[in-house]
């Protein structure tokens, strides 16, 4: 199991930290303890956290409501809760 993903009652609890403005949204492997994640969008007026909730819902298979920040939105190091995730990216190197 990996250091940023623990699951829960199917729920699979990410740590993550971010990198906004970057030119893709994209996994970018690890950073320290946590999962880094490349996000398009500027870190101003929540449009970072709403980028990281659709691509994250999108990578992993299921609707925008059932990501949800945890801790952290306010800050580039984040717990973020994927609820029944219907697939899982090979990037990250997740398993069940």
């Amino acid at each position: 199991m990996s250091s940023f993903a623990q699951w829960t009652d199917g729920d699979l609890i990410l740590v993550c930290h971010l990198q906004p403005k970057a030119s893709k949204s994209e996994f970018a492997g690890l950073h320290g303890d946590a999962l880094k994640i490349r996000i398009q969008a500027p870190p101003v007026e929540g449009k970072a956290n709403t980028e990281l909730i659709k691509f994250l819902a999108k990578q992993f298979g299921i609707a925008k409501s059932d990501v949800e920040i945890i801790s952290g939105e306010l800050n580039r190091h984040k717990r973020v809760r994927i609820r029944k995730p219907q697939k899982l990216p090979a990037e990250t190197g997740i398993s069940h």
